[in-house]
């Protein structure tokens, strides 16, 4: 061979050694999404660089290509732990604990290659925590917008907020509170997934209309313009954020009740009941003035105080008809009584879905209206 040819070789030689393939280099270089960047739906905060996922069933939407992608959380100082939950492709994965401590990757594991959608959720309400996501990262990861579909925001106390459901994780009788949530299967969600919308809970545990379960406040009217849901608080809700369609308000539940039996409690008052309550509706149409109403009473109030409580809303009801005889009226639908099965006389993961098969044909003649 002469030397030409033995020159030519040892250059092409080099310069294969040097080529990679483009599509090998495409599919193992890792990108990410800063927290920032991701749109939920739901409470939330950025004004730092994280996104705070802040309500029940707050959720956002991220793609990938290739088998995981990782989603990097942690909680406030303060938190002992919370979870989020996933589907993938549309199918429900699991609920995860994030504990307390630094930034924990969550790895997102998926059987088969190409692009994959991830829809992850905050399992656990306001008052429980926030949930703060630094970044997304994986092959290709890109932010998804959220689907325009009509939006359900439902306003309620820890039925609503898939509190005490779900005992997987811990027995009812051991774990931490947050163990048991899983806003996910709560009936609300439930609702919206069967009928093609999107959702928002606005809900907090123990909290009422004139009274909460164990203290006389503060109630869901005092806290529901902030967006942590927290007295005082100096955040308050853009409420312009989104467009409802509907808004479905079960409370009362606590207002009924008993109370802790440690402090005093007054017997049901009512008329102080349907005052608070039509209040809190024409708030609720003060910030959605095209939204129709839905008034709920409570599956696990059980008569005489039960029949009270459909009177009170009855009366909810023709208050705001007769003060807004302009608008579509508002619906009253009653709920079957039931005997629940989570924990502390909650409703479980199997109660939530009976609730909700009830209510699909409410909703769903109310958003073809």
């Amino acid at each position: 061979m002469n030397i030409l040819k033995k020159a030519t070789l040892v250059l092409l030689f080099i310069l294969a050694a040097g080529c990679k393939s483009p599509s090998t280099e495409q599919i193992t270089r890792e990108t990410s999404v800063p927290g920032a960047d991701l749109l939920p739906v739901g409470r939330f905060d950025k004004s730092s660089k994280e996104l705070e996922l802040i309500s029940s069933g707050s959720h956002f939407a991220f793609s990938f290509s290739g088998t995981g992608g990782k989603v990097y959380c942690s909680l406030a100082d303060w938190q002992t732990s919370a979870y989020i939950q996933y589907e993938v492709d549309g199918n429900y994965k699991e609920r995860i604990k994030i504990s307390k401590g630094s930034v924990q990757p969550i790895s997102i594991k998926v059987s088969g290659s190409g692009k994959h959608t991830v829809q992850v959720y905050k399992a656990t309400e306001a008052h429980s925590g926030p949930v703060y996501i630094e970044k997304i990262t994986g092959n290709e990861v890109q932010a998804v917008q959220p689907p325009d579909v009509p939006l359900i925001e439902f306003i309620g106390n820890s039925i609503t907020c898939g509190a005490f459901a779900d005992a997987s994780a811990a027995s009812c009788a051991t774990g931490a509170y947050p163990d048991q949530y899983n806003a996910f299967y709560a009936y609300g969600p439930r609702v919206a997934r069967a009928l093609g919308t999107d959702f928002i809970l606005s809900s907090v545990s123990g909290i009422g209309i004139y009274r909460n379960w164990d203290s006389d406040g503060p109630t869901m009217p005092q806290l529901y313009e902030n967006t942590d849901f927290a007295l005082n608080s100096y955040r308050k809700w853009k409420f312009n954020t989104y467009k409802p369609k509907i808004v479905s308000i079960a409370l009362g539940t606590n207002d009924c009740n008993d109370g802790n039996g440690a402090t005093a409690r007054s017997p049901f008052n009512s008329d102080t009941f349907i005052t608070k309550y039509i209040e809190f509706v024409k708030l609720v149409k003060s910030k959605y003035p095209l939204a129709k109403i839905i008034l709920l009473n409570s599956p696990v109030v059980k008569a005489p105080k039960n029949i009270i409580l459909q009177n009170c809303l009855n009366a909810v009801k023709v208050g705001i008809d007769q003060q807004f005889p302009g608008d579509a009226p508002v619906t009253v639908y009653f709920l079957k009584e039931m005997n629940p099965t989570g924990c502390s006389g909650h409703p479980g993961v199997a109660d939530h879905g009976v609730i909700a098969n009830e209510l699909i044909p409410v909703f769903k003649d109310n958003l073809n209206k």
